[in-house]
């Protein structure tokens, strides 16, 4: 026992030094070099090891205190009350064990009821009113003793100057977070990037520095919001449960999240929590969880505060959607179009509840702005259905050892020459029997976007390319059923299957045929546009180029690129041969009756409940409506389904319509 104690005391040395350092960096550079995620794994074991060692516990441990001392260059500012942290819970299993711990606290409660309001990831601050007039603004610090920011807070649009309503309590002492929105925080960073300036990592930081300037001008040009969630003293309001504290302090002027909901049980917090979940990704701000107060404010005041954290309340956090990881290679994708994009090549990490273990670096250009290296620890984030990506590399923590990004002057998969086509952050492989553009072209032709052969996934192409059996997107109508069932992992009905499908797919639309074809800029509404004004393949394949640009919505880069298409004698070859094997595309027959989508563009996000995205997009064309792949000024409506990811703070950008499933039904019927 003596030996597992001292090798407790030894590590808790090491995680003391540790989160010290970490929580200076975080509450008072904003300069984090490690994720929440990470932090909080470190904070856990400290508890669990004072835990099981309560006489190993120091005045001076992290587990005392909250946040970080106050910046020397703000006047410093005591908390009458003070601003404690909260414990977290990892899951739904963590917010039972919290019930339980609070009804044997309790003992003579059976039943409790709870306040749920999203975590905000921001700022916590103090305001303090006499006589209904702000006079004192402050950060948090290490919730005793903050900075005082008074001047900048009340810069903030949200943050009432004088309080609403006749007789305001003599003093009032207000808390909540100062955060910035999803949509100002990219703005911000883009004028930073512009600007050659450092780029925030997350919106909390861009909140935390920009309350935290000495110049308040700077502040007032910051895009930051508030929403209050408490008061330091509950009975200044005369209010008996947190459900009327909120809406006491909504009436004399401050914003409430809307999100916030009275819970009767538990049952109810862990359906608010698994809501918020699902529709985190399509906020527009970030939350990384969802704090529990229980309901009764005289209920609070009989549990009490531990040392750092109210018993009362618990901050349920989700899946860290950032994480620190290290930036192992790069690797170099040919897509079909023969663009070259780097890929990040990263040391596996958890991210959002995934593991991630590559994350894309879009072009040579983001890997300069950022300054990328090869061996860096870096800042990764993934959130909802958005693709892993790199948000910085953490240069505080570089041993010298990194390397550069050095690009390719040769495509890695035939060895031809890449260029930097005029217009183009791209460099791309221009040889047309580049193998890697090939299995591209073939996996698009097959998939969702292209003919949807069942059967034909990215897979199973590339088992097909490998085998010898296909090499153009001819060969795939030349399969047979015992050629099929003689591979790996086939047999003969999945085999007769896949033949039936790749046979169905003869007779399709021309628009259909064209948009999976993979013809440089022609997607879904491209697509559509040609077959009505071309109507057949061989009528479009003549077509000049004068004639191609009369049609609307087609302009000079996509005529030249659908006219070079066509010029190109292996793409004829093709597209006989595609006609001898019965491939015999149609104008798809005009919709009947009321078209009540006629010029309306609709561009589908996240998943939808009652139509698969296929179906959704028929029924939109049916109806005289066109399908959009990505987002611009043409699409008129935004359907959004779960987790829609970021087009939805694009398209509220932009003006767009925006419709959930409900909405899209009413649309359409």
């Amino acid at each position: 026992m003596a030996d597992e104690k001292e090798a407790a005391l030894a590590r808790l040395q090491v995680l003391r030094g540790e989160l010290d350092y970490h929580a200076h960096r975080y509450y008072v550079l904003d300069q984090p070099v490690i994720a929440d995620v990470e932090y909080d794994r470190l904070f856990r074991e400290l508890l669990e090891l004072e835990e099981r060692f309560p006489e190993l516990v120091s005045e001076d441990s992290p587990s005392q205190r909250v946040g970080g001392a106050p910046l020397e260059k703000f006047a410093t500012v005591q908390h009458r009350h003070a601003m404690l942290s909260l414990e977290n819970a990892f899951g739904e299993a963590e917010l039972r064990d919290f019930e339980e711990r609070l009804l044997r606290f309790l003992k003579d409660t059976p039943q409790l009821s709870y306040v749920a309001e999203p975590k905000m990831d921001g700022l916590a601050i103090e305001l303090v009113y006499e006589q209904g007039v702000l006079v004192q603004g402050s950060t948090r610090g290490d919730g005793r003793t903050g900075e005082d920011i008074t001047r900048n807070l009340k810069t903030i649009a949200a943050v009432p100057l004088r309080l609403r309503g006749e007789n305001p309590p003599a003093l009032l002492e207000v808390r909540g977070e100062v955060f910035m929105g999803s949509a100002g925080f990219r703005k911000l960073n883009e004028e930073r990037a512009a600007a050659g300036e450092p780029l925030f990592a997350n919106p909390r930081n861009a909140a935390a520095g920009s309350v935290r300037q000495l110049d308040s001008r700077l502040t007032a040009r910051r895009p930051l919001d508030f929403y209050a969630y408490g008061s330091s003293d509950p009975a200044q309001l005369a209010c008996a449960t947190q459900q009327e504290l909120l809406a006491r302090l909504s009436s004399l002027g401050f914003k409430v999240n809307p999100l916030v909901r009275f819970c009767p049980g538990l049952a109810e917090v862990i359906a608010h929590y698994r809501h918020l979940l699902e529709i985190r990704a399509g906020l527009d701000y970030e939350i990384d969880g969802m704090v529990v107060k229980v309901n009764s404010l005289a209920l609070q005041e009989r549990l009490g505060n531990k040392a750092r954290t109210p018993r009362w309340a618990i901050a349920c956090k989700f899946p860290a959607s950032q994480a620190t990881t290290t930036l192992l290679g790069v690797d170099f994708q040919v897509g079909r179009t023969g663009a070259v994009t780097p890929v990040a090549i990263l040391a596996p990490v958890a991210v959002g509840g995934v593991t991630v273990s590559r994350a894309t670096l879009h072009n040579e250009e983001e890997i300069k702005r950022k300054d990328l290296r090869i061996g860096d620890r870096v800042l990764v984030q993934r959130a909802g259905d958005v693709i892993p990506e790199i948000v910085q590399p953490i240069v505080a923590l570089r041993t010298g050892q990194e390397k550069p990004v050095t690009m390719p002057g040769h495509c890695p998969s035939c060895g031809h020459g890449l260029v930097h086509e005029e217009g183009e952050v791209a460099l791309r492989c221009v040889n047309a029997h580049c193998p890697a553009q090939r299995l591209r072209s073939l996996i698009h032709f097959t998939g969702k976007s292209g003919m949807d052969i069942e059967g034909l996934g990215r897979k199973v192409m590339e088992q097909l390319f490998t085998e010898k059996l296909v090499a153009d997107i001819p060969d795939i109508y030349a399969l047979q059923p015992e050629t099929l069932a003689a591979l790996d992992g086939w047999a003969a009905k999945s085999a007769e299957n896949a033949v039936a499908a790749i046979a169905a797919s003869r007779n399709v639309s021309l628009a259909r045929l064209l948009s999976a074809l993979g013809i440089r800029h022609v997607g879904e509404v491209t697509a559509a546009l040609l077959e009505e004004r071309f109507q057949t393949m061989e009528r479009l394949m003549t077509a000049s180029l004068e004639e191609l640009l009369t049609v609307e919505g087609i302009g000079a880069q996509v005529a030249a690129s659908i006219r070079d298409y066509f010029d190109d004698p292996a793409v004829q070859q093709m597209l006989a041969r595609l006609r001898q094997l019965g491939v015999a595309p149609g104008k798809r027959l005009a919709p009947q009756g009321e078209l009540p989508l006629r010029g309306a563009v609709l561009l589908f996000t996240g998943t939808l409940a009652g139509f698969s995205r296929d179906e959704a997009k028929e029924l939109v064309k049916k109806l005289g409506g066109q399908v959009s792949s990505s987002l611009s000024r043409k699409v008129t409506h935004l359907v959004c389904g779960d987790k829609p990811g970021s087009k939805l703070q694009k398209a509220e950008e932009l003006g767009i319509t925006i419709l959930d499933e409900k909405g899209f039904q009413q649309l359409i019927s």
